[in-house]
């Protein structure tokens, strides 16, 4: 399926820009902060996002399709893959705990 959309999402000390996926999605090679998120729509058509696991990596590639948290966040009905594009791995880890000060999750715990 792809691109969903955009969503933007905030930390404790700033806000970051995703864009959204299906979990379907196969992803290039890229560095990037990511959650794994169930998404949920109102009868507006607004999207909420639960999070389920936050992390970061260097390679979306080779990251995603064997996650370790799948299980996880499948029992929690995830659909879909939000994903904030950073090249930098001191940048995305800042970002990656910056985002879980606030965001709590059911499968980073775990």
């Amino acid at each position: 399926m792809g691109k969903i959309s955009d969503a933007t999402f905030e930390g404790k000390f700033g806000t970051y820009a995703f864009e959204v996926f299906s979990t379907d999605t196969i992803f290039n090679s890229v560095g990037a902060v990511y959650i794994f998120s169930k998404r949920d729509e109102d009868p507006d058509g607004r999207a909420t996002h639960t999070f389920l696991y936050i992390g970061q990596t260097d390679s979306l590639k080779e990251r995603i399709p064997n996650h370790e948290k799948w299980y996880c966040v499948n029992s929690y009905g995830v659909n879909c893959i939000c994903v904030h594009r950073d090249n930098d791995v001191n940048s995305r880890l800042r970002k990656e705990v910056d985002l879980r000060a606030v965001n709590k999750t059911a499968c980073n715990a775990q």
